[in-house]
C-alpha cells in the first residue's frame, strides 16, 4: 500500500445534486494552481504525473478523486509545499480567492485547435445536453432512493434506546479523548468518505486509516444513530482543540461517516453497506449500535417491510449508477472531440512549468 498517497473525495453525485466541498481542503495552502480547460485536455494526467513525481521523491501527497469518472483525478495537495493544484472546471467552477492564498491560473485552452472545434460545435452541444440530462435523471434516483432509505431508517429510530446510545456515544468520548485537550483551536476539513460513481459505491477507508493506530468499526442499521455519535465525536474533537477529517456520506451529504483525529491516531467510521468493512488488525475494534441501542428483535418484527424497503433501495439505487454511466459514456465522446483537437506539446510544457515551480517553493521552503 503506497504509505505517503492518501485518497478521497472533495465532491458528490448526491441525492441533494451535486456537492463540492474543495475549498475545505484548500486550507492551509499559500499556492493553488487552478488548471482551466474543456473535456480531454490533460488537466486529471497533469495532477496525476506531477503527484506522483512528487510523491516518489517522499513528499506527503494527498490525491483527490473525481466522483464522476472512476479514472480521473480532480485534485492534489501536497502539505509540506503548502500547495495544491486543482480543476477549476465544472461542476467545480473552483475560485476560492482564500485570503493568503496566491491562484496561478493555467488556460489549457492554449493547446486547442479553435477552428476544429468550432466545426463540431452541434455535436458539442449536444452531447452536454446528454451529460446534463444523464445527471438530472441520477439525482432524481437518488433523491427518490433517499426518501425509501428515510422510510428503512424510520423502523429503526421507532426502536432506538436514546438513553443506551447517549451512554454508548459518552463512553467513546472518554476512551478516545479522556483528560486531552490541546488548547489551540482545532482545524476542520470536510471531504467525502466515498462516493457514486458510474462503477457503483466506491470509498477509501483502507487507505485512509492505515497509518492510524486505533479504529472503531460502527455496525448497525439504517436509522441506528451511526452519525448522530460521530457529530458528537466531532464536536467534542473540536472542543478539545483536536484537528479534524470529518468525512460526510457519498449519498446523502448531511450525514456524517467517519471521523479521524490523525494528532490522536484515532479513526471511528460506519463500517456498512456500501462501505462495509471488517477487522483486520489486533487494535481494530466494533461498536455494534443494534446489539447496544435498538430494541431486541426489532430486525425479526420488520423483516418482510424492510426486505421490501432494502430491494426498492437498492433498485433504486442502480438506476442513478447507470444513469452517472451513461453520463460518463457521453463525456467520453465529448472528451474524443477535445483530444483530437489538442496540441498536447503544449500541455507537456505547461505541466512541466508547474512542476518548476513546485521546485521553486521546495528549494524556499
Amino acid at each position: 500500500m503506497e504509505t505517503n498517497i492518501k485518497h478521497f473525495y472533495a465532491g458528490g453525485n448526491t441525492a441533494r445534486g451535486f456537492i463540492s466541498m474543495f475549498d475545505s481542503s484548500l486550507q492551509g495552502l499559500d499556492t493553488v494552481f487552478i488548471l482551466k480547460g474543456g473535456p480531454g485536455s490533460g488537466k486529471s494526467t497533469i495532477i496525476r504525473s506531477i503527484g506522483n513525481n512528487l510523491a516518489e521523491r517522499g513528499y506527503e501527497i494527498w490525491f483527490v478523486h473525481c466522483p464522476s469518472d472512476n479514472g480521473s483525478l480532480d485534485g492534489v495537495m501536497i502539505p509540506r509545499l503548502k500547495a495544491g493544484i486543482v480543476k477549476g472546471t465544472a461542476p467545480y467552477v473552483l475560485e476560492p480567492k482564500l485570503p493568503g492564498v496566491v491562484e496561478k491560473h493555467v488556460d489549457l485552452g492554449e493547446a486547442w485547435d479553435g477552428p476544429s472545434l468550432s466545426h463540431q460545435k452541434n455535436e458539442i452541444e449536444r452531447l452536454h445536453r446528454e451529460i446534463a440530462s444523464a445527471y438530472e435523471q441520477a439525482y432524481a434516483q437518488m433523491e427518490e432512493a433517499l426518501r425509501i432509505h428515510d422510510d428503512w431508517e424510520a423502523i429503526y429510530k421507532a426502536h432506538i434506546d436514546f438513553a443506551s446510545a447517549d451512554q454508548l456515544t459518552e463512553e467513546l468520548i472518554e476512551r478516545i479523548f479522556g483528560d486531552v485537550d490541546l488548547g489551540k483551536q482545532a482545524v476542520l476539513r470536510h471531504r467525502f468518505l466515498g462516493a457514486a460513481t458510474p462503477q457503483g459505491a466506491v470509498d477509501f477507508i483502507p487507505n485512509l486509516t492505515h497509518d492510524v493506530a486505533k479504529r472503531f468499526f460502527i455496525k448497525g442499521r439504517p436509522g441506528s444513530g451511526k452519525s448522530t455519535m460521530l457529530r458528537k465525536i466531532a464536536a467534542a474533537a473540536e472542543k478539545r482543540g483536536v484537528d479534524l477529517e470529518i468525512y460526510h456520506c457519498g449519498f446523502d451529504p448531511n450525514s456524517l461517516d467517519m471521523v479521524i483525529l490523525r494528532e490522536l491516531g484515532v479513526a471511528i467510521f460506519d463500517s456498512t453497506a456500501p462501505h462495509e468493512h471488517f477487522p483486520e488488525r489486533e487494535t481494530d475494534e466494533i461498536v455494534d449500535m443494534y446489539k447496544r441501542c435498538i430494541q431486541p428483535g426489532t430486525d425479526e418484527a420488520y423483516a418482510q417491510e424492510i426486505a421490501l424497503l432494502r430491494e426498492r433501495y437498492s433498485n433504486k439505487m442502480k438506476e442513478a449508477t447507470q444513469s452517472l454511466a451513461h453520463a460518463k459514456k457521453w463525456h467520453d465522446l465529448l472528451e474524443n472531440i477535445y483530444v483530437s483537437a489538442m496540441d498536447f506539446r503544449v500541455v507537456d510544457r505547461l505541466r512541466d512549468q508547474i512542476a518548476e515551480e513546485l521546485d521553486a517553493i521546495a528549494a524556499n521552503a
